[in-house]
């Protein structure tokens, strides 16, 4: 199934939470100067026009990264949230926010000239934009391949250093199965990459299996970052979502620890978290 567009979904509350984690985990990778490789395996089209007809027809950037955009001169904006909205200001220089960044256009915001990038999506209009979008940059690869497959014929990658951000659509049940099978053999071939694995909350029982997956899985080192903007419940769409985090930055814990209670107060009225360390190092 090849249905999935995002641009329905641009700059929602699950982009909030996934972006500013990944920006977080990017700017610490960045401060030693060996290079590194950073994989999307399901990379979409790299950036979002919210003024479009997809990202108007339901307008769920309203409820996401307007309520934090702002934040972005205040004195009290919290640290976690600064990497990612200063790439927005980038992307948005004239102080309205038109275009939203996809995960690819973050990470080339943040690359060096030692650093590249292997971005993969099958769904061929999204494969396209992203081709086009980074068409003169030699730092960047783009395949429209299975980003399952592909991730590990990449490893163990010769920078011997990896950020890999896993984020399928999750449009067939077997996505779950399939990203857990894939990840058992990332690690085995590279434990000591940085593993992001984004997830929606939509059925609790399907979350809960996903968690005992991974930690049935002989990963170590697991971190746990869910923000919920309603209360579970049968039929009401995705209600929340998360970011398991394998082998995350030692001060990333803190920094959501600071992050997430502010999140929930910017983008519901009756929302939660979980900050849970899932496996011990």
């Amino acid at each position: 199934m090849l249905s999935y567009r995002h641009a329905f979904h641009a700059g929602n509350h699950a982009d909030v939470l996934k972006h500013s984690v990944l920006m977080q985990v990017l700017e610490y990778v960045i401060q030693k100067d060996k290079p590194f490789l950073y994989v999307d395996t399901h990379a979409g089209a790299g950036c979002y026009d919210l003024r479009s007809g997809w990202a108007r027809k339901n307008c769920e950037h309203a409820e996401g990264v307007e309520r934090v955009w702002p934040l972005l001169d205040a004195a009290d904006c919290p640290t976690g949230l600064q990497t990612y909205l200063l790439a927005l200001k980038k992307l948005n220089p004239h102080g309205e926010l038109h275009e939203y960044p996809g995960s690819p256009w973050l990470a080339q915001s943040i690359l060096r000239t030692q650093d590249k990038a292997r971005l993969f999506e099958l769904h061929p209009n999204e494969y396209k934009n992203l081709q086009t979008l980074f068409a003169h940059d030699k730092q960047i690869r783009v395949e429209q391949t299975d980003g399952f497959q592909a991730l590990n014929a990449l490893l163990p990658p010769a920078e011997r250093r990896a950020v890999v951000l896993i984020d399928p659509p999750y449009e067939v049940k077997t996505d779950y199965q399939t990203l857990i099978e894939s990840l058992k053999i990332a690690y085995k071939k590279f434990s000591t990459g940085v593993y992001l694995i984004w997830y929606p909350v939509i059925d609790r029982k399907i979350v809960n299996r996903l968690e005992r997956n991974i930690m049935d899985a002989g990963i170590r080192n697991v971190l746990l970052a869910e923000l919920c903007i309603r209360a579970d419940a049968e039929d009401a769409g995705m209600t929340g979502s998360g970011m398991i985090i394998i082998n995350p930055p030692w001060q990333l814990n803190a920094v959501l620890k600071d992050l997430m209670p502010h999140l929930v107060r910017m983008l519901s009225d009756s929302g939660r978290f979980r900050l849970q360390q899932l496996v011990a190092e």
